[in-house]
């Protein structure tokens, strides 16, 4: 899974068993029982979460989460996993306030400047503040980015585990 190139944060998978939800879902019951101790895996229904915890868990450690869903003609007979490898959800929760806030100041600023240029009054420290957004903005994704490749030998790792339970 080499998807370095594209610009989306979060990878994406996507794979057909020739089983049953209810098979597929007990084989990720039946190995959870003896998961090794450096991973944690939570099933709910059809939506399954592993991750690293213990002393390999960072900040950045990703997380894996899989839908289990009947595949359409199949009549029960296939099973179309949906993979996604992200960050903790209270990382993701907090880079997207990140962005709600600089948005937000980049949009009143942007509003600032405006008023202010129709006054025929100063208005370059506005477009100052904006174009310092604009900068946050790129340090954001660069994080985000630094954060994705931080996390890429675990996230093999978690392939790898999650491979030997569908196999």
């Amino acid at each position: 899974m080499n998807n370095n190139e594209s610009i989306a944060l979060r990878l994406r998978f996507y794979k057909d068993i020739d089983e049953t939800v209810d098979s597929v879902r007990q084989k990720f019951i039946d190995y959870k029982n003896h998961l090794p101790k450096d991973y944690l895996m939570k099933i709910r229904k059809n939506y399954i979460q592993f991750t690293v915890v213990g002393e390999k868990q960072r900040y950045w450690s990703p997380y894996l989460t899989i839908e289990l869903e009947e595949k359409e003609g199949s009549h029960g007979k296939t099973t179309h996993l949906k993979g996604l490898f992200g960050p903790a959800q209270t990382m993701w929760t907090f880079f997207i306030f990140l962005h709600f806030i600089i948005a937000g100041i980049f949009i009143v600023f942007g509003m600032f400047a405006l008023s202010n240029y129709l006054l025929k009054t100063p208005f370059t420290k506005d477009l100052i503040v904006m174009g310092l957004m604009l900068i946050s903005w790129g340090l954001l994704y660069f994080i985000g980015r630094q954060t994705r490749e931080n996390g890429y030998g675990q996230m093999e790792e978690l392939e790898k585990e999650f491979l030997k339970i569908i196999d």
